[in-house]
């Protein structure tokens, strides 16, 4: 097809916003941009997509995400609340995982990437764990990313808080998938994936040397690190050693292992994650939530570390990451000049879309010739000058996620007019409703 009449936003560096032009798409990828004109006459039995002035950009990437979590949504914790992190993922994550079974599994995926394509969020990196239904279960996702058309890399959850029979399971889950993937079974591209991992705190060193020496060379690992400052003191009770050092001797950080939050890290484990080319994903809005803290992302960001924006689970609305991220490192540190907006966009653009484009090898996250063609319109009338150097204001003080009318991925559109093209919304959000009971039942029952 040809995208014409549409203000593009290129998000390559330097970035430009382009007018007057248009561009074509083939098998997926984008392959030329020229004058709408050149472009017609050129490729005259090309479909036509009016963006209709619109802004044309890159889709948005979440590059950490939980989409079993869609059943914690007004989901009551029994008893007090909870009044320190830990207390969070006892009463709350770890009886809610074990209350997930294949169907439910399905639905809190299908839920989630619903709300992703409505909001313009087409590549995601989810970190799943449902301890009762751990075999296949990735399958069970990624037959959602079939059927959806999103682009998703995915990874079990290993732990030791279940026991042995279950951390092998989990190491097993990851060893099949990756084995799928790297027999070419990855949906045309659209599907990627890395060894998962929860916690330091919730792995021993024997489970973890397991997790190394059975991975394919080469294997990226997916793990939460310091998120709550018991990570730290847990990994030197066990092994005399701060998480980030642990995971290091362990031979788990890589240039394709990725490190949710890192919180709690000093300066010599920023320097190893830089030195080792980790990549670190931030999610603010979670943090904020868990009462956690908020990671020291500058400092990363100057040591060299490839910082990230995920959500954690939360709602698959980016730019809402972008305006906590730019607003609370603001807070934190009392003080306006921190966290300005391009160093927002160095990770919700430029980080997030390296990051994508080295786990599924292809280049995504730009409109430009051999990006891959995953890009939505914005419905945005800006009432004052929008300019390549200061479009990172006008989306942190001016766009919302409903001004997303359009959301295609890979050149297939998924959302036109606001509207879902290949999906059921309605069933969808029917067929989660009626296993919701049955979840917080077993969740329930735990208490």
């Amino acid at each position: 097809m040809i995208i014409t009449n549409g203000k593009i936003v290129t998000w390559t560096k330097p970035n430009n916003i382009l007018e007057n032009q248009s561009i074509l798409i083939n098998d997926g990828v984008i392959t030329k941009i020229d004058k709408t004109e050149t472009l017609i006459s050129e490729y005259p039995n090309e479909e036509i997509l009016d963006a209709k002035g619109q802004y044309v950009m890159p889709g948005l990437i979440c590059a950490h995400t939980h989409f079993y979590g869609a059943y914690s949504r007004g989901l009551a914790i029994p008893g007090d609340s909870p009044s320190a992190f830990p207390e969070i993922l006892s009463n709350l994550w770890w009886s809610l995982d074990k209350a997930l079974d294949e169907k439910s599994v399905a639905a809190s995926a299908n839920v989630c990437i619903v709300d992703a394509i409505r909001h313009g969020n087409t590549t995601l990196f989810d970190h799943h764990a449902s301890p009762n239904a751990i075999s296949d279960s990735l399958d069970i996702i990624s037959e959602i990313v079939d059927q959806t058309g999103v682009r998703a890399s995915l990874c079990y959850e290993v732990t030791d808080r279940d026991g042995e029979d279950k951390a092998n399971e989990g190491i097993n889950e990851n060893i099949r998938f990756l084995k799928r993937i790297a027999d070419g079974k990855n949906l045309n591209g659209r599907l990627t994936a890395s060894f998962g991992l929860h916690a330091s705190l919730t792995l021993s060193d024997d489970t973890l040397e397991k997790c190394f020496e059975k991975a394919p060379a080469g294997t990226g690992f997916h793990i939460h690190v310091a998120e709550h400052i018991v990570d730290e003191y847990d990994s030197i009770k066990k092994s005399g050693k701060r998480v980030v050092d642990r995971l290091d001797s362990l031979n788990l950080l890589n240039e394709k292992s990725i490190v949710a939050h890192a919180v709690h890290v000093d300066a010599r484990e920023i320097e190893i994650l830089a030195k080792t080319k980790t990549w670190v994903t931030h999610q603010p809005r979670s943090n904020m939530n868990n009462a956690v803290g908020i990671g020291n992302i500058e400092s990363m960001m100057r040591a060299g570390v490839k910082v990230c924006l995920g959500n954690d689970g939360f709602s698959n609305t980016m730019w809402d990451e972008w305006k906590t991220t730019y607003l609370v490192h603001k807070l934190v540190n009392l003080d306006p000049r921190r966290m300005g907006g391009y160093d927002v966009v160095e990770m919700g653009i430029y980080q997030n879309s390296a990051l994508a484009s080295q786990q599924f090898n292809i280049p995504i996250g730009t409109i430009s010739p051999g990006a891959h063609a995953d890009i939505i319109f914005v419905d945005y009338h800006p009432f004052t000058e929008i300019t390549p150097g200061n479009i990172p204001w006008h989306i942190l003080f001016g766009m919302q996620h409903s001004m997303v009318t359009m959301t295609m991925v890979a050149g297939k559109v998924l959302m036109k007019n606001r509207e879902l093209v290949v999906l059921d919304e309605e069933k969808i959000f029917n067929d989660a409703n009626q296993l919701y009971k049955g979840v917080w039942e077993r969740y329930n029952s735990q208490f």
